[in-house]
């Protein structure tokens, strides 16, 4: 296992003693060479945990272990040995980007850090990888406002790959792109995987783009992971409600098996993730909701090999 998060927690203050809980005991593992999709809607906590995993944001609990290697409370030298082999690639790929900076000076950033390149070695290098993700060397002198939002994304790829990164963690890398080029920078991320043994945490909205490159897909919802499974399986036969609702909402090309769809329209307020409720945080909007429900938080549980649903009412998990 490269990845291993166990128990991870973030919580932020927000004054009066309270505490906004955005990750709250997630645990989940990723395979070498293996991507795996992380969904849900927005607010749920899926890029804080990215961020948190690659210590962006300090973790509040729980363990990290990278490569056999925890690194919850990495500082220094160790810290930047981390970091060398986990990346990021962000949302908005101009936000992300100094635009007083070169596409030379942005890509070589990581390699002057971490001093693996120097001088004729360092331009060839940012060349290199300038061509990998399908820019030319022209593009190298000038600066991220001269490029469209799909080559600002390639030039973030390239940065992310510098310095020869083990995982790249994906935080919607296709959400503020056109339609047309998102398809593009997903086939790219795939080659690039192929030919570099590369390992995926892709944060995402859109569930079809997800299946497409995901062997498995993990569902948040308020904090919390409520079901992990095999791509395949979580798009064709959800078990637990929240995702059967999610799925229900995307969007058919064929109009016909649309009308024909049945959307499942989750009734009640999402809980607020301050003032979290005892038991399940689901229980406001889940059909199913029991008693049990209400008194005791489900853990994430395999029911089936290799799927892991967090509910405790069967009849909800045998629903289809």
């Amino acid at each position: 296992m490269l990845l291993e998060v166990t128990e991870l927690k973030k919580y932020f203050p927000v004054g009066g003693g309270k505490m906004l809980r955005a990750v709250d005991s997630v645990t989940f593992g990723i395979e070498k060479g293996e991507t795996l999709g992380l969904v849900g809607e927005s607010g749920c906590g899926k890029s804080t945990l990215g961020r948190t995993i690659i210590g962006l944001y300090e973790p509040t609990g729980g363990r990290i272990v990278f490569d056999g290697q925890d690194v919850t409370r990495l500082k220094g030298k160790q810290r930047r040995q981390f970091t060398k082999n986990m990346q990021m690639i962000f949302q908005d790929p101009y936000a992300s980007l100094n635009p007083r900076m070169t596409v030379a000076d942005l890509v070589g950033e990581g390699l002057d850090i971490h001093k693996t390149y120097r001088a004729e070695a360092r331009q060839k290098r940012i060349f290199e990888l300038l061509d990998l993700v399908g820019l030319s060397q022209e593009h190298a002198s000038r600066f991220p406002h001269e490029f469209s939002g799909g080559q600002r994304q390639r030039i973030g790829i390239a940065r992310a790959l510098a310095i020869e990164p083990k995982l790249i963690i994906c935080d919607e890398p296709i959400s503020a792109l056109d339609v047309s080029i998102q398809a593009q920078v997903v086939n790219l991320l795939e080659d690039l995987q192929k030919e570099l043994g590369l390992t995926y945490l892709f944060i995402a909205h859109d569930l079809a783009m997800v299946e497409h490159i995901s062997d498995r897909i993990a569902v948040m919802y308020l904090g919390a992971m409520v079901e992990l499974a095999p791509a395949g399986e979580v798009m064709t036969r959800p078990l637990h409600p929240y995702t059967r609702a999610l799925l229900s909402a995307v969007p058919f090309a064929d109009p016909v098996a649309s009308r024909q769809r049945k959307r499942i329209k989750l009734e009640g307020d999402v809980p607020s993730p301050i003032s979290i409720l005892q038991g399940c945080k689901f229980q406001t909007r889940c059909p199913y909701c029991t008693e049990a429900c209400k008194r005791q938080a489900p853990p994430l549980k395999e029911v089936e090999p290799g799927r892991y649903v967090a509910c405790l009412n069967d009849q909800a998990i045998a629903a289809q």
